[in-house]
């Protein structure tokens, strides 16, 4: 059986890039509707790169915390919004290419 702490990993792993999640919306996907703070606790002391805990905001839609600062989340998260979208522009064209 899995822990907290490996369920909430799962969970934000899973996040594709360009979206994001609640700490509130993590919690309840583990099983747990009010521990969002524990989330948030969790994902505050991880440190691997491959976890992306900067698309877990706060659910008033503001960034929240991050343990690299909030400018750095704030920097990723428009990144990746930029790249996603180019990302989905691409595909809208190709599949438009190959149904004509």
């Amino acid at each position: 059986m899995k822990s907290f702490k490996e369920k909430v990993i799962d969970v934000v792993s899973s996040i594709p890039m360009g979206e994001h999640l609640s700490y509130e919306d993590v919690a309840v996907l583990v099983g747990s509707p009010r521990s969002y703070r524990a989330v948030g606790n969790i994902l505050n002391k991880n440190y691997d790169m491959r976890i992306p805990c900067h698309r877990v905001i706060r659910s008033d839609g503001s960034y929240g915390g991050y343990n690299r600062g909030k400018r750095q989340k704030e920097k990723i998260l428009e990144h990746e919004t930029v790249l996603a979208t180019q990302q989905k522009l691409s595909t809208s064209n190709y599949q438009l290419l190959t149904t004509n």
